[in-house]
């Protein structure tokens, strides 16, 4: 089973001004992101049992094929090796994401400005490329793909929405990419909520899903819970997704839900997220989210 922690090395995926009242939602031109913190978060990882990190990289990496999108401060490549490294002798397996979403692509820097030209495209299959190769083929790449809505950009300077056959074209593109490196694809799945037809027509089974409900009541009168049992209906794998940025409950009642109602075939395991950067004044929020995981863990071993 799969227990795994979402972390972020850049957090340039939201607006690409100053949003007032916004904390951290806006991009900066440098690295935001704590080496002391992330040392004690990977140690309480293992810990509890986390056997997965997914690590939004962004432009927080100084990319060979393109440095130009890299942050102040960005990681080199070499770098990022030495702590996947790191990671993987904790017994902790690396996963990357890369988010394609126009709702979350700042990071992309003047290529998000590009979307689905020849010129985006190249990009794009440059950095899966050589992010897959840092990462020694791994198991699984995140591609993101959510919020591309209107409403998700309302405090952005400059709006990008696929929609129709072009949203598939690009997604179907990524997948692509990933896929010809023996990759597996993972993307969330909210695109669903709003077109379950076209989803369960034009969704390959190959994507690995993320559906993800932050709330507490679990019910399938709850659109984005009844997403779970609709995504199991169809025989879609899936990586449940909960996260303390409602409630601190939700992870867990996530995992009861979810075991309950998914083929364990199907279920692949769960992903947790807090939704803050790795910085020291979220050392708190971090430090729980990770402790609930652990409990989950030690819920399940005790059933």
């Amino acid at each position: 089973m799969i227990w795994a922690y979402l972390i972020h090395l850049s957090y340039n995926m939201w607006a690409d001004r100053e949003v007032p009242g916004r904390e951290y939602y806006s991009a900066k031109p440098y690295l935001r992101f704590d080496d002391g913190l992330w040392s004690d978060l990977l140690e309480r990882m293992a810990d509890v049992g986390i056997n997965m990190l997914v690590i939004d990289l962004g432009d927080g990496v100084k990319y060979e094929s393109h440095p130009e999108i890299a942050v102040h401060n960005a990681w080199t490549v070499s770098r990022l090796k030495e702590e996947l490294s790191r990671i993987r002798e904790l017994g902790i397996e690396p996963i990357p994401k890369l988010n394609f979403s126009t709702a979350h692509d700042t990071w992309l820097g003047p290529y998000s400005r590009c979307v689905s030209t020849d010129t985006y495209y190249e990009v794009c299959r440059d950095l899966i490329h050589e992010v897959i190769e840092i990462f020694d083929k791994p198991r699984f790449f995140h591609l993101g793909m959510d919020e591309e809505t209107a409403q998700h950009q309302k405090e952005y300077r400059y709006v990008v929405i696929r929609q129709y056959d072009l949203w598939w074209h690009d997604l179907y593109f990524l997948v692509r990419e990933v896929e010809k490196r023996g990759v597996r694809p993972w993307i969330w799945s909210d695109r669903l909520w709003r077109h379950p037809d076209e989803f369960f027509e034009k969704m390959p089974k190959s994507v690995l899903q993320s559906n993800w409900y932050y709330g507490s009541e679990f019910s399938e009168d709850v659109t984005y819970v009844k997403a779970y049992l609709d995504l199991e209906e169809h025989g879609y794998d899936q990586i449940p997704t909960g996260s303390t940025w409602s409630f601190p409950e939700n992870f867990q009642k996530t995992v009861s839900y979810c075991m309950e109602h998914i083929a364990p075939e199907r279920l692949l395991g769960f992903l947790q997220t807090v939704w803050k950067p790795t910085l020291e004044a979220c050392r708190r929020d971090h430090i729980e989210a990770i402790e609930i995981v652990g409990k989950a863990i030690e819920g399940v071993k005790g059933k």
